[in-house]
């Protein structure tokens, strides 16, 4: 018997298949799709949130050094006002890596909620339902590679 996914609720095999609380062995399931939800804009929405927040210090910066070419101020207040400048657009780069790691994060789960359904002789039953765009994936190709004919003998 070959593995070929596993995990606390998923269990794929060369036999059969455990999903959502079922089991059921691989010439039971005739046709096995999936389908997609609509769009989570709360998540799109927060993913913009952090794009704003890694812009803000360096559009503060950038103004910042403007600011101080443009206004007519003393060597000291122009020198200080560059230099502010520079540290502000300078302290993204700490708070960069910890928001693109969320955003990296955000795109691995996903933005919409994706099913597989399978069709078996009583009709059709939902396998599996996750917004976890990575892992559907890999369910769903060792679920393909599980039902593939020659696999099955």
């Amino acid at each position: 018997m070959t593995t070929y996914y596993r995990d606390p609720d998923v269990l794929i095999t060369s036999s059969g298949v455990h999903m959502n609380g079922r089991d059921f062995r691989l010439p039971e399931l005739v046709q096995v799709w999936h389908t997609r939800g609509a769009r989570s804009w709360s998540v799109i929405a927060k993913r913009g949130a952090l794009g704003l927040a890694i812009l803000m210090p360096l559009v503060l910066g950038a103004l910042a050094i403007g600011l101080a070419l443009l206004i007519d101020a003393s060597t000291a207040n122009t020198v200080a006002l560059v230099i502010g400048g520079l540290l502000i657009g300078l302290a993204v780069v700490p708070a960069a890596d910890l928001l693109l790691e969320r955003v990296d994060r955000s795109y691995d789960l996903g933005s919409r909620t994706i099913e597989i359904w399978g069709r078996v002789r009583g009709g059709e039953v939902l396998l599996l339902r996750t917004t976890n765009a990575q892992r559907f994936g890999r369910i769903y190709r060792a679920l393909q590679r599980a039902m593939e004919p020659a696999v099955r003998r």
